[in-house]
């Protein structure tokens, strides 16, 4: 009788022998299949990660990225501030912002800036935030709307009233359930009176709280908190300048840079006072590194895959060798050299498949976990996870090939005689 007289094994013979087989030997087959576990897993939780931080990063840049610059202080390299004496590290004016916001055609918002932190007491509850000392334009430029009330008039902003927009978490810190509009919150030792507050933002992209912050005007902030902080008259810590075309983002940044060059007396060759950060160029090198990364920890999961492999490929070899006479017998009993391959590729592709199916779950609590306990932001999805299955079905297929095909030459009449 040959093998084709009765069709081969189909099926679920195929698959029930390889099971019988595997369980024969579980703990081998259970240790060749970690590699594969391991691989699957690792992949899962890398990619997720890659893919998490990526959207974060687009997320950040659409948001207002490729819309803004924000020029500091002080040269650019020299930013620990140790070859700067604090006298020349504010060289930032009200009046530099004024000159950008009516000399360079491109712009669309300018706003100063001073920031600072302090205790903000309501009754008995205080609670320490940040402030900002702010222009009209920073709402547009930040991305802030405001919740309930209203932002401040012009007046507030010319006159230095004592006016304050609360961020949601310091409005909850101190007023609870209560909106807070219209109270009394003392800054320091200087009450100031609740005009609104800014909607929320939650979570930044690096884990801080976006809506911990306090705002009044910048001439306030001058006069009323950064009492100590010896600020030259007019000086601001940052200028944010909003574009109206993202695509005239580098020549704004060049006119921007001409400008102040010009209004600071910086003479061709001498180094800048200032810097201008390109928001969009910051992420994009971040882009940048991401995928690097994103592309080395691919490249150290596939090849713990193919270590996953090599077990596999080892096992089975080892395992041909001392299943030489069973094959034999199956051989005499009319199996053809196809039923053999394929019986023994059935078993290592179920290595690898329970080993992906563990991994995969691995993998998916893994990332999981990392993204409860780090700060990296993580994306699963239903893509990454078919192709981690993908993987270890090709794994098994690919190293099981050999030692089946090897399994299949063998000669009935030789494998008989192996005692």
């Amino acid at each position: 009788m040959s093998a084709h007289a009765h069709g081969g094994m189909h099926l679920g013979e195929v698959l029930r022998t390889a099971l019988f087989a595997l369980r024969g030997n579980w703990l081998r087959s259970a240790l060749t299949s970690l590699g594969v576990i391991i691989g699957i897993a690792a992949v899962i939780v890398m990619v997720s990660v890659g893919q998490g931080t990526q959207q974060e990063i687009d997320r950040l840049v659409s948001g207002l990225g490729s819309q803004r610059l924000d020029i500091s202080p002080g040269a650019g390299r020299g930013f620990g501030g140790a070859r700067m004496s604090s006298g020349n590290f504010f060289t930032l004016t009200e009046d530099d912002a004024d000159a950008i916001r009516r000399e360079v055609p491109g712009v669309q918002y300018v706003s100063g800036e001073l920031r600072g932190g302090t205790q903000a007491v309501y009754a008995e509850n205080n609670w320490s935030a940040s402030w900002r000392g702010v222009e009209a334009d920073w709402f547009p430029i930040n991305g802030w709307d405001i919740a309930q009330g209203e932002a401040f008039d012009s007046r507030a902003y010319t006159s230095g009233a004592k006016v304050v927009l609360l961020g949601e978490t310091v409005r909850r810190q101190l007023f609870g359930e209560e909106s807070g509009l219209g109270e009394s919150v003392r800054l320091g030792r200087v009450p100031f009176t609740v005009v609104g507050i800014l909607a929320s933002k939650g979570q930044g992209g690096w884990g801080q709280d976006q809506d911990d912050l306090v705002v009044v005007p910048l001439q306030t902030a001058r006069r009323r908190l950064s009492g100590n902080a010896s600020l030259p008259p007019g000086a601001v810590m940052q200028v944010s300048v909003g574009v109206a075309d993202p695509a005239a983002l580098a020549t704004t940044q060049v006119e921007i840079e001409a400008l102040l060059r010009q209004r600071h007396e910086i003479q061709p060759g001498e180094e800048d006072d200032f810097s201008v950060r390109n928001l969009a160029e910051i992420v994009s090198a971040r882009t940048q590194t991401t995928k690097l990364m994103s592309w080395l920890l691919g490249a150290v999961a596939g090849i713990s895959l193919i270590v996953g492999g090599i077990g596999i490929m080892n096992i089975m070899l080892v395992s041909v060798t001392e299943r030489i006479r069973e094959i034999g017998l199956r051989m005499a009993v009319g199996a053809g050299p196809r039923d053999i391959r394929r019986q023994f590729l059935a078993e290592a592709l179920l290595i690898s498949l329970i080993g992906g199916v563990v991994g995969i779950a691995l993998g998916i609590v893994g990332a999981l976990v990392v993204g409860k306990i780090g700060t990296l932001p993580i994306a699963l999805n239903a893509q990454v996870i078919g192709l981690a299955a993908g993987f270890s079905i090709a794994t098994g297929l690919f190293f099981g090939y050999y030692p089946a095909s090897k399994a299949a030459r063998l000669d009935p009449i030789e494998a008989l005689r192996q005692q």
